[in-house]
């Protein structure tokens, strides 16, 4: 949905017939979210090496602002820039605390969002989303942000549908994206969308970037079990349980290593664990996977066995069901120089 120039007067963008972007910055920036948009849309070509998009950096005041880093960005341009922006991109912050902290945005910020077009399209990499959400922009969309920040902002925001498993999510004119890197897939899609796969799978080869990676923010996130009580009366079965993992496990088995019955240890195990037996089997099951398929060039077949779960198929399954990636597909993703 390429947006061409309007015959007007321009202030900041300089060439017709290209997409006009605009990356709104604040102070405590991260580096690495700027340099996304400018060299994801900044290196799109035609076929005739002609830049499709012209990027420019923007802030609520031009001139100097500071970043996470040891370096400030001198920025030239201020919001007239989001006047004019076919696409606006919000990266996070580490310093403006406002969205992040209580959901609502200092008056220069609001009105600076205020100046941009009704038809333009706005995204947000990582944490940005928070000021997406505070300016309204969000309610009743669904939506992502960095895995970490998820509950902070379903509460903030319980009028957004936040879904913390996905890379991006594309909700017509408005875009968030998960953690940092995950503004290359946003912004990869936005090429694809403007100008085709060929142009963005174009960009992802010299980026030496995938132009579409597998699965979601669900492989990175760390889910740690919930810890049992202190004085636990189930510790010596789950003990048990992960002694021999690799082999089938009854509840009838687990419970009487306790020497209770097994309606008295379900019981005692969801009081204690948070979660059923079988849901605590399970998810133990697919942290030795992921452990074996990190660290060991294992068959998948023989992952699948030493994790308990018998087979390639049911190994794949429940990774699936967990990660939303397939066992090789995670492999890739996180042993390095493991066989295809």
């Amino acid at each position: 949905m390429a947006m061409l120039c309007e015959d007007r007067a321009m202030t900041v963008f300089a060439h017709d017939g290209r997409h006009r972007v605009a990356v709104l910055v604040r102070h405590g920036l991260l580096p690495i979210e700027l340099g996304i948009a400018h060299r994801i849309m900044g290196w799109a070509w035609d076929a005739r090496e002609e830049r499709l998009y012209e990027v420019a950096t923007c802030a609520v005041s031009p001139g100097e602002v500071r970043t996470d880093a040891d370096f400030t960005l001198n920025v030239p341009h201020g919001p007239e820039a989001l006047e004019e922006a076919d696409t606006v991109i919000v990266p996070a912050s580490h310093e403006d605390d406002l969205p992040w902290q209580e959901g609502r945005l200092e008056p220069a910020l609001a009105e600076a969002l205020a100046r941009i077009r009704p038809e333009a399209r706005i995204a947000s990499i990582c944490t940005g989303s928070f000021v997406l959400a505070a300016a309204g922009l969000l309610d009743g969309r669904r939506a992502t942000t960095h895995w970490r920040e998820a509950a902070r902002f379903r509460a903030l925001f319980p009028e957004v549908l936040v879904d913390p498993d996905v890379l991006y999510v594309a909700e017509g004119r408005v875009l968030t994206s998960a953690g940092v890197a995950s503004g290359i897939d946003l912004c990869l899609h936005m090429v694809r969308e403007d100008f085709g796969s060929e142009v963005a799978n174009s960009v992802a080869r010299r980026t030496v970037v995938p132009p579409h990676r597998d699965g979601g923010q669900a492989q990175y996130i760390e889910r740690p079990l919930p810890e049992p009580e202190r004085r636990a009366t189930t510790a010596t079965a789950r003990a048990f349980a992960l002694e021999h993992l690799h082999r089938p496990l009854s509840l009838r088995e687990l419970a009487a290593t306790e020497a209770m019955s097994v309606r008295t240890f379900t019981r005692r195990f969801r009081e204690e664990a948070g979660v059923s037996p079988q849901q605590w089997l399970t998810a133990q099951r697919v942290q030795r996977a992921r452990r074996l398929l990190e660290s060991s060039d294992l068959p998948v077949d023989r992952v699948a066995v030493d994790a308990g779960f018998g087979s390639a198929s049911a190994l794949r399954m429940h990774l699936q069901a967990s990660l939303g990636v397939s066992p090789s597909a995670y492999r890739r993703t996180f042993r390095a120089g493991a066989p295809a």
